[in-house]
């Protein structure tokens, strides 16, 4: 009988011992569990970091939309009047844009002119500004709606909806080796005044006093690319200077690749933090 005693005792040892062995066991997967959250919790949180970082594929808000399509090209919308800005890339790339009432062309270079989308966004009701130089090498058929801008000159173009306000700003270079870009009076920036928004569109140019002096303006489109414009840290000394309410750089790829738009965001917070930075997507296939 002692010895039965004795078995049992034993066999309670052993089941025991087996079950703080599984305990143990669980014990360890779940501090390897609780590790792996650990070490995967960075990631997501740089996963988010990067995600505020992103560009966003169109601004929305303010009663203005802005598209881009690549570079300098862009869609403009509000209340029902739609600008194209600079449309080159052949008609099929605004295929899914309501059709226009005004395009812009602001310089003869072919990354703001293409006289073939231009004829082929055409309608008898769309309104062509350009500069002198543009118009020079419009088709003969789309000629007879284009209204010439020189800088300083302005004109007020009615839509269905409003009225839209269109002065021609001065663009160009400044830099010695950069002069051979663009000269004065050959093209155009621009500032919109539509939906009670005043929009700047600096076109090809350098931190020009004719930028730095700018008033009262919402949004604001900069170039920023060399060697053909200007270096991110002269767009926003330049824009810290007429301070925007918003500033969108664009028009950021140079023979080196894309300017460090980024960095354009750090100097320009840095110096003013009520001027916003909005980044958007111009070069998604980059």
């Amino acid at each position: 009988m002692k010895k039965i005693y004795l078995l049992l005792f034993a066999s309670i040892l052993i089941v025991g011992c087996q079950f703080n062995n599984k305990k143990s066991e669980d014990a360890t997967d779940m501090e390897m569990t609780e590790d792996s959250i650990t070490i995967e919790a960075p990631s997501v949180i740089e996963d988010k970091e990067a995600a505020d970082e992103s560009y966003a594929i169109s601004y929305d808000t303010d009663d203005v939309k802005i598209t881009p399509i690549s570079h300098a090209t862009f869609v403009l919308e509000t209340d029902n009047t739609v600008i194209y800005v600079d449309p080159v890339g052949g008609a099929e790339a605004f295929e899914n844009f309501p059709k226009p009432q005004i395009i812009l062309v602001t310089d003869i270079h072919g990354d703001h002119l293409n006289a073939e989308t231009l004829e082929g966004l055409y309608k008898p009701n769309v309104q062509l500004v350009v500069p002198k130089e543009v118009k020079k090498q419009l088709p003969e058929s789309i000629k007879e709606k284009t209204d010439v801008l020189s800088n300083g000159q302005s004109i007020s173009l009615k839509t269905s909806k409003m009225n839209v306000d269109i002065e021609a700003i001065p663009m160009y270079n400044i830099r010695p080796e950069a002069l051979q870009y663009h000269e004065p009076g050959r093209g155009n920036g621009y500032i919109l005044t539509v939906g009670g928004k005043r929009i700047y569109i600096s076109g090809d140019t350098e931190d020009i006093p004719e930028m730095r002096n700018l008033e009262n303006i919402d949004l604001a489109l900069v170039c920023m690319n060399l060697p053909y414009t200007m270096t991110v840290e002269s767009a926003a000394d330049a824009v810290l200077e007429f301070k925007p309410k918003k500033v969108f750089p664009y028009h950021y790829r140079g023979t080196d690749g894309l300017s460090d738009v980024k960095m354009f965001k750090k100097l320009v917070s840095a110096g003013n933090k009520d001027i916003q930075v909005v980044q958007l997507e111009w070069y998604p296939s980059y």
